[in-house]
């Protein structure tokens, strides 16, 4: 029987890490599907910086040119207006702190040390981030380092910035900008049936009263995080596009509906995982469980289930709030029967998942607690 125990118990191990490892599979094929647009960009920008600054411009030291492009490009999504300000202002101020200082101290070993510190802190000074401030230091560096063998640096240093900052900017806004729509359902549809799948999967573990089963979904929940910021990131980056990208102006109103319900669907999930956590405790300590608790949860995850379709589709999203407000009203009654203390806190937790929900299916404020209450209370 041990024999057989450690065989079952590998083979459940061998299961795990190959699950594991196909988690691994989609999430990357996911990921080179979201952000293959951005090596083309950058690709794309790398070339046009350079020969605008080599053989329009005739610098014979075009590489800065598209090292800024690229930079731009690479810059965290959402963020690339505000990247090329940040590359060429830190360019800017390193070229001034170090011309200054030679000037002034000369060059060396411990005149570079000093230039490079100047140039950093005048750059937190103006309230720069870290792309500003390194952007101040390498050039600080450059000028402390090369003035003596390479004169006349700073202008093509300025200039390659300019170039490849405004080359980045042009290729993300103009010449291959991403669809933002496109790009925000392709994140968003396998996060959303992510989450519901664990949300009916704790359901079918309140019903079955399996502690271990929830915690798997916790576990689960845990390793979602990652996808959820996926799509933050995604939706930041959209949103730049349709706000200065004159080919994707239109889309602005449909992906404000897309912003407005991605921030409340990100509050239903962690507000979610409180949910499971405390179905794990109700467990635990052997609490009664009503019928109706079980549904609750369940109908809740066919809620997010039919709101990955009515979002995705950019459908009013009807049948979903409905699901939502059944499974207020399962949980109502479930909390009017015998329940523990864990399970009067899951019973509170559901209502304010389903306040999440029905926000981000875009009800009012106000209007969603007033529909929960009377859903709770059994209309």
């Amino acid at each position: 029987m041990g024999q057989t125990g450690r065989v079952a118990d590998g083979r459940s191990g061998a299961t795990r890490l190959g699950d594991r490892i196909s988690a691994v599979g989609r999430d990357s094929h996911r990921r080179l599907q979201t952000y293959l647009i951005v090596a083309v960009q950058a690709g794309l920008a790398a070339a046009l910086a350079w020969v605008l600054a080599r053989e329009v411009l005739g610098n014979a030291e075009p590489t800065f040119a598209p090292a800024a492009a690229v930079g731009v490009i690479a810059a965290a999504l959402g963020n690339r207006a505000r990247r090329t300000v940040e590359l060429v202002v830190g360019v800017v101020l390193g070229i001034l702190v170090g011309d200054l200082l030679i000037l002034l101290v000369g060059t060396g070993a411990w005149q570079t040390g000093v230039i490079v510190f100047l140039a950093i802190t005048v750059a937190v000074l103006v309230r720069g981030t870290g792309a500003l401030m390194t952007q101040a230091g390498g050039t600080a560096v450059l000028i402390a380092t090369l003035t003596p063998t390479a004169p006349d640096l700073e202008l093509p240093r300025t200039l390659n910035a300019l170039i490849g900052g405004a080359v980045g900017l042009f290729v993300v806004l103009v010449l291959a900008p991403l669809h933002p729509l496109r790009t925000v359902r392709r994140v968003a549809g396998p996060a959303l049936e992510r989450f519901a799948r664990d949300l009916t999967a704790s359901g079918r573990a309140l019903a079955g009263r399996d502690a271990d089963a929830v915690e798997g979904v916790l576990d689960r929940m845990r390793d979602a995080e990652p996808e959820l910021r996926r799509l933050g990131e995604v939706i930041e980056a959209a949103d730049e596009v349709v706000r200065l990208s004159p080919v994707r102006w239109r889309r602005r109103r449909a992906l404000a509906a897309y912003r407005q319900g991605a921030h409340h669907l990100d509050r239903a999930f962690r507000n979610s995982r409180s949910l499971v956590r405390r179905i794990g405790t109700a467990l635990r300590d052997d609490e009664p469980v009503p019928a109706g608790l079980p549904v609750a949860v369940t109908d809740l995850g066919e809620a997010v289930r039919l709101l990955r379709g009515e979002f995705l589709g950019t459908r009013e999203p009807v049948r979903a709030r409905e699901r939502v407000l059944d499974a207020v009203r399962a949980a109502g009654a479930a909390c009017r029967q015998e329940v523990g203390f864990s399970g009067t806190i899951v019973v509170s937790q559901l209502r304010t998942v389903a306040n999440d929900l029905l926000r981000a299916t875009g009800v009012p404020r106000d209007e969603a607690r007033r529909m929960v209450r009377r859903a709770a209370a059994g209309y």
